[in-house]
């Protein structure tokens, strides 16, 4: 069976001509949308749908997009709102110390004591670096920069990262 990933939200559609905004969920959108690359749709009845790249372009935050044998607004219309996966098997080895969202999220977050501070519910992409939400209980989501100073160890086999809190960091 295969696994499959999320790379993005198919928010709506764009023009006439069957393109698509695409609000991206992926640490590699120039590859993963790039043209000829392959994307899936998940159906009703469970079932992947394999859908090809035709075209890809960058419109503000949004990554527009054709697919092959797609050609109108009404072919499209009816994946607004679904979310486009791309299968494991399209995944590349990373280096060491890098790592794809879908390894950080649900990952526990830990301070350097080992005290709990909570679990990765979604990565954020606003510049420089990215920003991991850690969904905390009966508290404010904590908004963690990936950067060195921060992030000291990235446990995958055991879904682990412990941090060391910055002052003014948890507010």
């Amino acid at each position: 069976m295969t696994e499959w990933y999320k790379v993005g939200q198919l928010v709506n559609t764009h023009g006439v001509r069957g393109e698509v905004k695409i609000l991206s969920t992926t640490d590699f959108p120039e590859k993963r949308f790039a043209k000829g690359s392959q994307l899936a749709i998940r159906q009703e009845n469970g079932q992947y749908k394999t859908l090809t790249v035709a075209s890809h372009r960058v419109h503000k935050q949004f990554h527009l997009l054709t697919f092959e044998g797609y050609t109108n607004i009404n072919e499209v219309e009816g994946y607004k709102g679904l979310t486009l996966y791309v299968s494991a098997d399209q995944q590349e080895e990373l280096e060491i110390g890098e790592y794809y969202y879908h390894e950080i999220i649900g990952c526990t977050v830990v301070d350097e004591e080992g005290l709990k501070i909570g679990r990765v519910i979604e990565i954020l992409s606003p510049g420089a670096n990215d920003v991991w939400v850690v969904k905390r209980e009966g508290q404010k989501d904590l908004l963690v920069p990936y950067i060195e100073s921060v992030v000291r160890e990235i446990d995958i086999t055991n879904k682990t990262i412990t941090i060391h809190l910055l002052e003014g960091l948890d507010v």
